[in-house]
């Protein structure tokens, strides 16, 4: 890229650092699902979840009564949701009793969360493949595949971002590509990331409490194989019945004529892919026992680093990454700002919920929490499938599994041990129903956002929840009674 590219673009990346700076400064929004300074959930009563309530509704509701208005404002609706839960509770309890938690979450969670999805979209944007395939039904079998196997690997956002354009643009044609799209979602964004730390959030927090680095790959990789297979057979059933039904595809010219052979561009950001899969390891990995006390707050050397190593290598593929690329690749920072946006006033929202499910038996979610676990005792791993995966559907996904991580002891030799089935539930319900809606995933988000950018009508939240409703949730049947059964 040249010296006057590279200095037009990074202050634009500049800005948009910043604005994640002050939209979390404004807003703190609140992933932590375990700390000193949470919330006491067994005295908060459940109208204090109707901000989280309310900017869900509008999330589903909003682009489709007033899509204009939408468009333009949703960032002033979710910041509104935020201030409609943070005012009357400092107005209330007191600012000393809301800061804390709202610390440690801007800390601990919020700004790593930003840094790491920041990172894989602006490193992912970079790289090109090159030249037009056609959008038959074993290519987007193969391309759906190749996108579900790389999400282990480089994590469900940076798969998701390498994957997607090739695939709306290998369909651009088509008269019928939503259903692309969606299982898109269902595979990459989400399930494909079941078998490593790497893979989707859930799974790292567990690596981050003892978890070994490969026992989701030994352990989930039956649930794991069933679902992926018979969603992409089910894929290759409707697409290859829907193709031919397309027949202008087959007679029109491409909107996007092919380009020469198959290959990649910007080769330089899948090494620092592997940079930022290094940085998350050592995260992990590294326990120096150093740690920063900021505004009441251990922040660790090793996070840290991670976060500065994110940050610099989205830097690095900014500067290295070919002149003219990313504009070749469609690539926007839309998405990665709507996402921050609405995710805010989503984390923010989400506090006294996470609160009162952390409270468990003593909160008013006891009905919810008490499903887990039999008259004896025991757990009832069927349920912590539906009851993870439920929450998952609507709450952040990494801080549900938490809750239920911590709600089954919170021992990561005993969770490895005589009750591996428990967390073998609550790992495949944090990660295979965070598909059900467009909020259970960041990448959901960012592929809905991407594919309406390039001229897909994606179905409205209500209608995406349809599909999954009608393809989803019998495999999640039929995966309880052969798993958790």
């Amino acid at each position: 890229m040249g010296g006057a590219a590279r200095s037009s673009l990074l202050p634009v990346v500049a800005r948009r650092i910043c604005f994640a700076a002050s939209l979390v400064s404004l807003s703190a929004p609140a992933l932590a699902a375990e700390g000193a300074h949470g919330l006491d959930g067994a005295s908060l009563g459940m109208v204090w979840a109707l901000p989280f309530v309310g900017i869900l509704l509008s999330i589903a509701l909003g682009p489709l009564l007033a899509p204009r208005f939408w468009h333009h404002h949703f960032g002033k609706v979710a910041l509104a949701w935020a201030l409609a839960f943070l005012v009357p509770f400092a107005a209330i309890e007191g600012l000393p009793a809301v800061a804390p938690p709202l610390a440690e979450a801007l800390l601990h969670d919020y700004i790593p969360f930003v840094i790491l999805l920041g990172a894989l979209f602006t490193i992912a944007g970079g790289v090109l493949v090159t030249g037009n395939l056609h959008g038959s039904p074993r290519t987007n079998l193969a391309l759906l595949g190749i996108g579900t196997l790389l999400a282990s690997v480089i994590g469900t956002t940076g798969a998701s971002m390498v994957m997607i354009r090739p695939l709306i643009r290998a369909n651009d044609g088509r008269r019928h590509n939503v259903h692309v799209i969606v299982f898109f979602i269902f595979l990459v964004s989400n399930i494909g990331g079941s078998l490593t730390p790497i893979g989707d959030p859930p799974l790292f927090l567990g690596y981050l409490r003892g978890i070994g680095f490969f026992w989701t790959t030994l352990h989930m990789l039956a649930e794991a194989g069933f679902a992926i297979l018979v969603l992409l057979a089910l894929f290759y059933a409707i697409d290859r019945r829907l193709y031919r039904r397309d027949d202008d595809f087959r007679g029109l010219a491409d909107p996007t004529p092919d380009t020469g052979r198959l290959g990649l561009g910007g080769i330089v950001n899948l090494v620092l892919l592997l940079v930022v899969v290094g940085a998350v390891l050592l995260s992990g990995s590294w326990k120096p026992g150093i740690a920063f006390h900021v505004m009441g707050v251990d922040v660790e050397l090793q996070n840290t680093t991670r976060d500065v190593l994110l940050i610099l290598a989205g830097l690095a593929s900014l500067w290295l990454t070919p002149e003219g690329l990313r504009q070749r690749n469609g690539f926007e920072w839309g998405p990665i700002v709507e996402v921050a946006k609405l995710f805010a006033g989503i984390f923010v929202t989400i506090i006294p919920v996470l609160a009162m499910l952390r409270a468990a038996h003593d909160g008013a979610f006891a009905p919810l929490i008490g499903l887990v676990t039999a008259a004896d005792g025991t757990p009832v791993n069927a349920m912590y499938f539906w009851a993870t995966g439920f929450l998952s559907s609507f709450l952040d996904n990494a801080p549900t599994y938490l809750v239920f991580f911590n709600l089954a002891g919170g021992d990561p030799t005993r969770l490895m041990g005589d009750m591996a089935g428990t967390l073998v539930a609550i790992s495949a319900g944090a990660v295979f129903m965070g598909a059900n809606t467009y909020i259970g995933n960041a990448p959901n988000f960012m592929v809905k956002s991407i594919a309406e950018r390039s001229g897909i009508h994606m179905p409205s939240f209500f209608g995406y929840m349809a599909w999954s409703a009608g393809i989803l949730l019998p495999l999640f049947l039929i995966t309880t009674l052969i798993f958790f059964g």
